[in-house]
């Protein structure tokens, strides 16, 4: 088999059984729920919690991750429309879709982008937070392949644009 149709078959097989994982229902409302989340409340809510703990000390952490989220959102939304790879149910009909998506395209998973991105920066800034962002970010980039939204390498390709993101906006 040649490489390109190995990954492909590897990325879809992963998918298929992560997928498969929400036939329980408790994973279906706890991915759906993290996903929720994971659509900005989680961030925008940890924003507000740091101004009302820290006031004016957080305002630069706040607004250099607010300025790391509109970098991503530019590049992921500039990206879908570029490469419009098909969400994984749209191409599999054992691939099941437990919530609706916030826009067309697969490539790459915007909310793992932003959540990796978000977790980067934070941290930075407050590493006691580390216990907590990091494993929400796993799960929300988790949330994606079990949702049917999304395929690993669209996920690894959000984790590895938001990180960039991250790194970048702390060499100015």
């Amino acid at each position: 088999m040649q490489p390109i149709k190995q990954f492909t078959h590897l990325d879809l097989s992963l998918c298929l059984r992560l997928n498969h994982a929400s036939q329980y229902p408790f994973v279906r409302r706890l991915f759906r729920t993290v996903s929720r989340l994971g659509d900005g409340v989680f961030w925008y809510a940890l924003m507000i919690l740091l101004l009302a703990l820290y006031r004016f000390e957080a305002l630069l952490p706040v607004v250099h991750m607010l300025l790391a989220g509109g970098t991503c959102t530019l590049i992921y939304k500039w990206l879908k429309q570029k490469i419009s790879r098909p969400r994984p149910y749209q191409v599999n009909q054992d691939i099941e879709c437990i919530t609706a998506p916030l826009d067309r395209f697969s490539f790459p998973s915007g909310h793992t982008l932003h959540a990796v991105a978000f977790s980067m920066v934070a941290v930075a800034y407050y590493p006691v937070l580390s216990w907590i962002v990091f494993p929400f970010t796993f799960l929300v980039a988790t949330s994606r392949m079990v949702l049917g939204l999304h395929y690993p390498s669209d996920v690894i390709a959000g984790a590895a644009i938001g990180a960039s993101v991250a790194w970048i906006s702390f060499q100015f």
